[in-house]
């Protein structure tokens, strides 16, 4: 094979977590794309609701190289996100091929095949960033196949308009759920539903703290102590759960164990005659793409130290949570575990083939 046709490095990808490794990537000498499976410039932005907002200030929310503007009070919402992520994807001229879906990934003599719906592409080292949002969980709990009335995922959710005046489930307990359901509960009578008690973050504290919990785990590590990064999971009041904890809507009830025709129920008995059911039951990584190199867990991840998968020689992960780096699935926190991984890139190309 020619190596004019090999680059050095494939990104699969092409929202937050893609453009923060092209960042990097777009310093180095390698030879490089990005392979999007969306249209246009934007990731998975393109698809939340409208009236989404992040959880950090503007000033807290920013990739390498550009500053989100709004300041340290403003929270972005999804189509300024959206234009955030374009511009920034614009103003460095990255190499993305678009609309490209990778369908499978193998490995042969030291080069890894993505065959996408485009034909097939080469690379030396193959950085996955699709992130979760393609892959939503909704629990299978009896009886869902008898219920009369509408079930969709957090990422299917589009408004409230839908549910206008309807009896609504939204299951769940973290910021999706918390956002979905302050703007639900204004047309509709809303019900609660979590598997783990809720908690709401102090109103002075947002997601701002995510940088300095960052910040504070990378010199941990890097001086040899431990150190223990706050949960994600805890609630931001955002200005439309502040404004939905005034009118007191928030009341959990345990998660439901069953459906019937007419809604849900609880082993001891209780039942509630509901419309619909909104699962805010979080995402597991969309790496269905790499099925074929037979290194996914059954919890859907892949093992990895940091990002650089231990199973498989070239092939790292990036922003998929925790698990690859902490807060690595937020715009501010991506950015460290991007460097990192471009770094330890640079140096397997450099090192010989065996």
């Amino acid at each position: 094979m020619s190596q004019d046709n090999v680059y050095d490095v494939i990104v699969i990808g092409g929202g937050q977590s893609a453009l923060a490794v092209a960042y990097y990537l777009r310093r180095t000498t390698l030879r490089y794309v990005l392979l999007d499976k969306e249209k246009e410039a934007g990731g998975s932005w393109q698809h939340v609701w409208d009236s989404l907002t992040l959880f950090s200030p503007a000033q807290w929310s920013s990739l390498p190289g550009i500053i989100m503007t709004g300041g340290s009070d403003k929270y972005p919402t999804k189509n300024e996100t959206l234009q955030y992520l374009r511009d920034y994807e614009s103003k460095y001229q990255f190499p993305v091929i678009r609309p490209v879906e990778v369908l499978d990934v193998s490995k042969e003599n030291d080069l890894f095949l993505l065959s996408t719906n485009q034909g097939t592409y080469v690379a030396k080292a193959v950085i996955s960033a699709t992130g979760s949002y393609s892959h939503p969980v909704i629990p299978d709990i009896t009886g869902k196949a008898l219920f009369k009335g509408t079930i969709i995922h957090s990422a299917d959710y589009r408004g409230p308009a839908a549910f206008a005046g309807k009896r609504v489930v939204v299951a769940g307990e973290g910021n999706s759920g918390a956002q979905i359901l302050a703007e639900v509960s204004k047309v509709a009578d809303v019900l609660w539903t979590t598997r783990n008690t809720p908690s709401f973050l102090p109103d002075h504290v947002d997601g701002r703290y995510l940088f300095d919990a960052a910040t504070a785990l990378y010199k941990a590590r890097q001086e040899g102590k431990n150190y223990q990064p706050p949960s994600l999971g805890h609630i931001v009041q955002v200005p439309l759960v502040r404004a939905a904890i005034e009118r007191d809507v928030y009341h959990a009830l345990p998660a439901f164990d069953h459906f019937y025709e007419n809604g849900i129920g609880w082993n001891d008995g209780r039942r509630e005659a509901v419309d619909a059911v909104i699962f805010c039951t979080g995402f597991l990584p969309a790496l269905q793409h790499l099925a074929s190199l037979h290194i996914c867990q059954p919890d859907g991840k892949i093992r990895t130290h940091e990002t650089s998968a231990t199973d498989i020689a070239g092939l790292w992960l990036v922003g998929y949570g925790s698990w690859t780096g902490f807060a690595s699935a937020t715009l501010i926190g991506v950015g460290r575990t991007a460097k990192k991984t471009v770094d330890e890139v640079q140096l397997f190309l450099k090192a010989p083939l065996h």
